[in-house]
């Protein structure tokens, strides 16, 4: 009898699933050894870039990163005749695991007048209230420390707020609202309201580190931006991330006359006419990112422009009113004076892109409207300065084309040292001259934080010109726009996109050519106590009507206005007894009244006693100013004890058409403080008296430029191919990168992208080229190792049955 040896049945399929087996693991190891990182405490709730498997926004903390509370915001207004109600709802999600505060600085028109917030966690509802800033702040701090939510908003300008939300928790959303009213713009037959959407990087020039004190003894502030940290938030690159902070927008509108054209200059907006006066209207893609002022104008049909508004309210027993009155066109010809009109353009780092192409187009316009008989000048500066001409030219055609030369070569980089250009374009050299008009046309993004130094210098300097400001860009400062053209007797202008700029420099040519209402006074009835602001009114250019709040002892009687216009008396009267139910009058007389002095305080250094006629006035109408904060505190405690909160700052969008890398640079920081070299340079020409034909001889020599051959009268804008600088400056370059202070500051703040969809099979975090290479090595060695145990047990398994055999012969 043959025994046979059958070889086991599971030799064959073990083999095969081991090596299957191995071949997975070969494969999977390496993503799954990439992610054995060491875990993080539970509670710390900190993570790093490599952890995210969604787009998201990680800020820098001492132990790590944690990522940043998301933000999404709707805005509803509601206009009523010439006020506006408009109600900002901020949604603060924290998407993470840890406690979380977080603090959002955000942009709000600058005459608005803020006066309400609430906080909404769930079901509860927190009502603010209105605080001395330094007692609101303390009163945040202590519920913050005691683990209870609180919201805090505070101005840092009066159109940069900041709003603290202390203790959000863990996937936790609170929602915050923020109420504020403001007077409709008029405007050349036109109304509109703009909605600032982002605070745009602000140019600091460095503190000069000298302490000055005048001859009283009085410390004049050496730091021209003392609370630069409050309004340098982190903004995002938009190389590295998307946009964030979405926007929805409503606008309910009852205008008080049948209604025409109604258009939004830079956000696409769904119309619905709800009747002859009235329309709603939204954005036309639900949300927007926040990286651009939105802006509404509406029109009367037809020519039936009102004439005159007066509202009226009672609070506590007192009566306020507001009153708007457009003075009548001039209908024969006006008489044309000569002018002396000075043009400065910015052209910084902030205004590349888009901006640098409006202002170059905007100036090279303004050119064009200049008359014979007219002198002129072009200063241009960054964190230097140069002009066209020593001193005003007459408007030739030969000066004209050196100077739209000049202009079309201007490249946009630097900081943004307006203070030098400022001082040299009110240096009146003709101060005695009455036999022609001194205007200065300055055209800038503003995105400087040393406003009050600025200010101080046009109230102290302004002499006999007219300071008229052009708003450049997606984002202009509106605040120091309108400050500085009221102290500067003057306008201002937006403009917003190309698109504009015919029609707005039109608009403002058309205002500087005319003649100006002056010496406009209010007389009210006799024996009536009255406290009107603006106090003096005004100059008034075309198209633009007179603006007054007033707190009055009684409502009985005519109000009077009454002015020169082109030497010509111009008369109108009021019944006070006519005017209308105005909610929210009382609101706008103190606003106006606490602009006024915020004005004083940051243009007399001298004046005391300011803080606290601000602080009583905003406490009385529970506003939120320069001296006064809106708190909302829980009473209830939700973060637990030995929980650590973590304090986040909200990053923003880069405004719409700005450049990234000429603001903050590629590495590092390239604006550069004006060094004392160039402060004196930019002060001695400021003062220089030369020949005209020499300077001029000197300037065709350095642009290299041949007056002969003449520019047409609307050239196109040449693409610059490199920024024209004073050749005094070009040596001094290299010392100043040296020494320089950087203005804006590097912010430790990381993005990290979405993953992209393909390739899936990509680890999310990968380990160095030598550990995969040991890896690697030990599985092969591992795997032949095991194939050859596996070989060797199958081959004896092959050979049993041969030696079973020759066992049995």
């Amino acid at each position: 009898m043959t025994l046979r040896r059958q070889a086991p049945a599971s030799s064959k399929p073990l083999a095969f699933l081991s090596l299957l087996f191995l071949l997975v693991v070969s494969f999977t190891a390496p993503s799954f050894l990439a992610r054995a990182e060491p875990m993080p405490p539970a509670d710390a709730g900190l993570v790093k870039p490599g952890d995210m498997t969604t787009g998201a926004l990680l800020l820098k903390s001492e132990d790590g990163y944690v990522e940043a509370p998301r933000l999404a915001t709707d805005i509803v207004t509601t206009v009523n005749g010439t006020i506006a109600r408009t109600v900002v709802v901020q949604r603060f999600e924290n998407p993470g695991d840890d406690w979380l505060e977080g603090i959002y600085v955000f942009p709000l028109p600058e005459q608005s007048a803020v006066d309400a917030l609430r906080m909404e966690i769930g079901d509860r509802v927190i009502e603010g209230e209105i605080k001395g800033r330094d007692d609101a702040k303390a009163l945040y701090e202590a519920a913050k420390d005691a683990g209870q939510k609180a919201s805090l908003v505070e101005q840092e300008r009066p159109n940069i707020f900041t709003n603290s939300v202390a203790n959000i928790g863990p996937r936790e959303t609170v929602v915050i609202r923020i109420e504020y009213q403001e007077t409709v713009k008029q405007d050349g037959g036109a109304f509109s309201l703009r909605f600032p959407l982002v605070v745009a990087p602000r140019y600091n020039p460095a503190p000069s580190g000298v302490n000055v004190v005048d001859f009283g003894g009085t410390q004049v502030p050496s730091d021209p931006v003392p609370d630069r940290d409050r309004i340098t938030p982190p903004v995002l690159d938009p190389a590295k991330a998307g946009k964030i902070n979405p926007v929805s927008i409503e606008v309910k509108l009852n205008a008080g006359f049948v209604l025409g054209d109604v258009a939004s200059a830079f956000h696409k907006i769904s119309l619905t006419r709800t009747g002859d006066e009235t329309a709603t209207l939204k954005l036309a893609d639900g949300t927007v990112p926040a990286d651009k002022d939105f802006e509404l104008t509406w029109r009367p049909k037809g020519a039936a422009t009102p004439q005159t508004a007066l509202f009226h309210e009672v609070v506590n027993g007192q009566d306020y009113l507001v009153a708007m009155v457009t003075p009548p066109t001039l209908d024969a010809a006006p008489k044309v004076l000569p002018r002396e009109i000075i043009f400065v353009i910015d052209n910084s780092g902030s205004m590349a892109g888009t901006s640098i192409v409006q202002a170059k187009q905007s100036l090279l316009l303004a050119l064009d409207r200049l008359r014979p008989g007219d002198k002129f000048n072009v200063i241009r500066f960054d964190d230097t300065m140069d002009t066209v001409f020593p001193a005003p030219v007459d408007a030739t055609a030969e000066n004209l084309a050196v100077a739209k030369h000049f202009v079309s070569r201007l490249d946009a980089e630097g900081g943004t040292e307006m203070l030098p250009a400022l001082k040299a374009a009110l240096a009146d050299l003709t101060p005695a001259d009455t036999s022609r008009l001194r205007q200065v046309v300055f055209l800038t993004d503003g995105s400087v934080g040393n406003e009050a130094q600025l200010f101080a210098e046009i109230a102290a300097n302004l002499g006999r010109s007219r300071l008229f400001t052009v708003g450049i860009g997606s984002a202009p400062n509106s605040y120091f726009m309108r400050q500085a053209s009221e102290l500067g007797r003057g306008t201002f202008t937006h403009i917003g996109s190309d698109a504009q700029v015919l029609e707005r420099m039109s608009e403002l040519f058309a205002k500087l050519e005319k003649p100006v209402m002056v010496s406009l006074k209010a007389e009210w009835p006799a024996g009536t106590t009255v406290e009107v602001w603006p106090n003096p009114l005004p100059d008034l250019y075309a198209g633009e009507p007179v603006v007054l709040a007033a707190k009055v002892g009684a409502m009985t009687g005519e109000l009077r206005l009454s002015g020169l216009f082109d030497g010509k008396p111009w008369t109108a009267a009021l019944r006070l007894g006519d005017a209308i139910g105005g909610e929210g009058v009382a609101k706008l007389w103190a606003r106006s009244k606490i602009a006024a002095l915020e004005a004083k305080a940051a243009t007399d250094f001298m004046a005391t006693g300011i803080d606290k006629q601000i602080e009583a006035v905003a406490l009385e109408h529970h506003l939120v100013s320069s001296q006064t904060s809106l708190v909302a505190i829980d009473t209830m405690k939700t973060r637990p004890d030995g929980t650590d909160v973590t304090t986040t700052n909200l990053p923003l969008n880069l405004p719409d058409g700005w450049v990234y890398d000429k603001v903050f640079g590629t590495a590092a920081p390239v604006q550069r403080a004006l060094s004392p070299q160039l402060q004196n340079m930019a002060a001695a020409q400021a003062q220089l008296q030369s020949d005209p034909g020499y300077a001029l001889a000197k300037r065709r020599q350095a642009l290299a430029f041949d007056p002969s051959q003449a520019l047409p009268a609307s050239p196109p804008l040449p693409t610059a191919d490199a920024a024209t600088a004073p050749a005094d400056s070009a040596a001094l370059e290299e010392s100043e990168a040296a020494t320089a202070d950087e203005a804006y500051p590097v912010l430790p703040l990381t993005v990290v992208p979405k993953p992209a969809p393909e390739p899936s099979a990509l680890p999310q975090a990968t380990l160095d080229l030598n550990q995969r290479i040991a890896i690697f090595l030990f599985l092969l060695t591992f795997l032949s190792g095991l194939t050859l145990i596996l070989w060797r047990q199958e081959r004896r398994a092959h050979d049993a049955p041969r030696r079973a055999r020759r066992v049995a012969r």
